[in-house]
């Protein structure tokens, strides 16, 4: 066989696909083997020239995200959100497969990786021959994948029907695979795209409204009220209480700040919090502290709502206005409620004394400091019934402005 060498005509190289052909095509990663991904002869032509285990699926390059209707079904709103941000780019996103894919690229499975290409030539093949291409890496199995045509000519020149030369790739790296199939989302290969770029825009796409107001004045009421029109409700001191449990980097930075407060790994809360509580400049070293684990445990979260198609969710926080939590929110909300109701709460709810609960309480900020920092203020000096009215209210006028 002899293997056409191409560089500019893009319809000859459409036509070896279009009937069947093999076709080494370059993309901004590495160079990839393609075939006409509805082929189910073509593609058994990939697996015999790479000696690729039959067991392992291909993904499909695709010329943008309209793909992803074309070629999956019941494809969740943060596949939309990463292929806006991410292609043409080296992420391969993984969706359940439409059954116009034939079982041999699936390998016998029911998801498919689609990738959009940086690649000019590339993409204008994808559109010229208006097919999508089955394409893994374009060297034998276990071999370097190749960067230039002429690492894909020493592996396969007499061996396929064409070779598209591209120049140099220039990331050199395959593309990073993400599974949003289920949920949590799944990295499957950690590729060019670095996975944090991953989570950022997934969680960036999450409508957030805050919620705070100081402790005992009512915010986990607003928060249910939120979750029950349909919205993600994240208790940011549920998330710290998790990390104080599980997180042994966040423990010892704190132990390093505040000598004592953890004892064979377990944070003495209690004590921590009669040192912050009375010392304002402690406590802000506290929450130097915590913020960073607090926000990334909180982004993992959106993101993983988002992947599954979560488009808002709430967060209840003490401390939101002026930490970097507060430059996400979309909209902010602030609780407020009468001094010796929120003592009561406190004492009821943890059993501590009231002295104890008024000095927290104390080392918080005023009501008037929520006033001139929220978007909307939502004053807990009723009944528990008329507090929930005004919650439910709010949050559907908040949730119809998406």
């Amino acid at each position: 066989m002899q293997t056409k060498w191409i560089t500019d005509d893009i319809a000859a190289a459409a036509a070896v696909l279009q009937a069947g052909g093999l076709a080494a095509v370059p993309t901004e990663t590495v160079y990839g083997l393609a075939a006409n991904g509805l082929d189910e002869d073509a593609v058994r032509r990939i697996y015999e020239v790479k000696g690729r285990p039959a067991v392992k699926p291909l993904s499909l390059l695709v010329p943008g995200r309209e793909a992803l209707d074309k070629y999956g079904k019941d494809v969740p709103r943060g596949a939309y959100v990463l292929a806006d941000a991410f292609w043409p780019g080296p992420l391969t996103i993984v969706v359940a497969a439409d059954g116009l894919i034939p079982s041999i690229v699936l390998a016998g499975g029911s998801t498919v990786g689609l990738r959009c290409p940086d690649s000019k030539k590339t993409l204008a093949l994808l559109r010229t021959c208006g097919l999508p291409l089955a394409c893994p890496s374009a060297n034998p199995s276990g071999a370097p994948s190749p960067k230039t045509a002429a690492e894909v000519a020493a592996y396969f020149q007499g061996r396929i029907e064409a070779i598209v030369d591209g120049g140099p790739c220039g990331v050199g790296r395959e593309s990073t695979i993400v599974d949003l199939t289920e949920t949590p989302y799944r990295i499957l290969r950690q590729g060019a795209l670095p996975a944090e770029d991953i989570r950022r825009v997934l969680a960036g796409s999450v409508k957030l409204i805050g919620i705070t107001g100081g402790t005992g004045s009512g915010k986990t009421t607003a928060l249910e009220a939120a979750k029950a029109q349909g919205a993600l409700a994240i208790d940011a001191d549920g998330v710290y209480h998790d990390l104080c449990r599980d997180c042994a980097p966040m423990l010892a930075d704190i132990e390093a700040r505040f000598p004592g407060s953890v004892e064979e790994g377990v944070l003495q809360r209690k004590k921590l919090g009669a040192v912050v509580f009375a010392d304002p400049a402690a406590l802000e070293d506290l929450n130097a502290i915590t913020d960073p684990y607090i926000m990334d445990a909180i982004d993992e979260l959106l993101a993983a709502y988002a992947a599954a198609g979560g488009t808002c969710a709430v967060l209840d926080a003490i401390e939101l206005i002026g930490t970097s939590l507060e430059e996400r929110l979309d909209v902010l909300v602030g609780v407020t409620a009468p001094e010796q109701d929120r003592v009561a709460r406190l004492v009821a709810r943890e059993g501590v004394s009231e002295e104890y609960a008024r000095l927290r309480i104390r080392a918080q900020k005023p009501d008037s400091f929520f006033e001139a920092h929220c978007d909307h203020i939502l004053r807990n000096d009723g009944t528990r019934e008329e507090f929930r009215q005004s919650c439910d209210k709010l949050f559907k006028t908040i949730l119809e402005e998406q």
